[in-house]
């Protein structure tokens, strides 16, 4: 999703951010869950880079923006643009698909070993592969699994649409699935495990890895492909 360069004044959200990986032109942070990305509220990531992340000495230098979107209760690897240029080439980058996103999640019901979703939402094409790597009993929901996701578009709420659509709705989802099986102070078990994309200045692959939290692994402690295992 295409995020428009700032143009207005700049504001300072007081929020230490883990850093995953940052150079001149761009940044990956990890990004907590309970927090927007951008918008017009004041406690966002987006109002939150400048304290975090190092100023660009490059002569386009902006103050540190988003070049994408996570959900509020999405945690994981958020792509920031810290020059003109860099955030620029970065939004077309997510226009073509050409960023690799892998998540994980954590769903309850039974789906496929693997597969495709190609289900439109909002009248637009979507497509998202999966692929369950485990599956444990659950008392309270049947059955959990852990699955990973590669969605290809970036629709909004894609991955929750998607999974709910084939009968296996994210734990912890409080727009699309009964309020009954919430986990009250858990929140929502999908995480942006990695990025993978041609650097906008270097133009080599940068791959940055963001681990799955401890909530996650409290359910299933295993060893986690950093690549999609499907294509």
């Amino acid at each position: 999703m295409k995020i428009p360069l700032l143009k207005t004044k700049h504001k300072t959200f007081r929020l230490r951010l883990e850093i995953l990986y940052e150079d001149t032109d761009l940044a990956i942070i990890h990004k907590p869950a309970g927090v927007l990305t951008s918008g017009n509220s004041f406690k966002t990531i987006a109002n939150a880079l400048v304290q975090n992340l190092k100023i660009s000495s490059a002569i386009d230098a902006i103050p540190p923006q988003p070049a994408h979107r996570l959900d509020f209760a999405t945690t994981g690897a958020l792509l920031v643009g810290k020059t003109r240029a860099a955030l620029q080439q970065l939004n077309q980058t997510f226009e073509k698909q050409q960023i690799k996103k892998i998540y994980y999640a954590i769903c309850i019901g039974s789906l496929e070993n693997y597969g495709k979703i190609d289900t439109p939402i909002d009248g637009k094409s979507a497509m998202t592969y999966y692929r369950v790597l485990a599956r444990s009993p659950s008392p309270r929901f049947g059955q959990l699994q852990l699955v990973q996701l590669l969605p290809i578009t970036g629709r909004r709420h894609q991955l929750r649409k998607h999974l709910t659509h084939l009968g296996s709705p994210i734990l912890g989802d409080p727009i699309y699935y009964n309020e009954k099986h919430q986990l009250k102070g858990k929140g929502l078990y999908l995480h942006a495990y990695s990025l993978r994309f041609t650097h906008p200045n270097t133009s080599e692959t940068l791959q940055v890895v963001d681990n799955l939290p401890k909530r996650f692994r409290k359910i299933f402690d295993l060893e986690i492909p950093s690549d999609f295992l499907l294509r």
